[in-house]
């Protein structure tokens, strides 16, 4: 049996700067753009992975959250502890110096980890954490 991730799931808060992340900075296409009563689904991914791709959603699309609980699905988004996403590129310094000098949210500089994983992290504009990992 050969099962594979197709998609995983992120909240965004903007659809627009979700694009200049994603897109623009990171370097994804654009698989998806698909708008529903004021909110908008994105779906973007590695060009060189056709068959993984990440939906960017909108938080408040989820039936049956009370207004409450969207205020604090939108708090933790903000703070990081909601939605992650851990990526792996063959020049962690090299992608990380252009999303520093782009402006995005560090939270963590490209180290060595103690558990054998060469890594950085940072934070889409939505606020979710994007960690980055050195393939081997």
């Amino acid at each position: 049996m050969n099962i594979t991730i197709q998609y995983a799931f992120l909240p965004h808060t903007d659809a627009e700067a979700g694009l200049g992340f994603y897109r623009d900075l990171l370097g994804f296409e654009v698989r998806k753009d698909v708008g529903y009563e004021g909110m908008r689904w994105l779906t973007v991914g590695p060009p060189n992975q056709p068959g993984t791709s990440v939906v960017l959603y909108p938080p408040g699309a989820e039936p049956g959250i009370t207004d409450a609980e969207r205020q604090t699905i939108l708090e933790l988004i903000a703070k990081g502890a909601y939605g992650a996403l851990t990526l792996a590129t063959e020049d962690l310094d090299g992608l990380f110096e252009k999303l520093q000098a782009e402006g995005a949210d560090v939270v963590q500089e490209p180290m060595d980890q103690p558990y054998g994983v060469r890594d950085a992290a940072v934070r889409d504009p939505s606020g979710n954490l994007i960690r980055i990992d050195q393939a081997s």
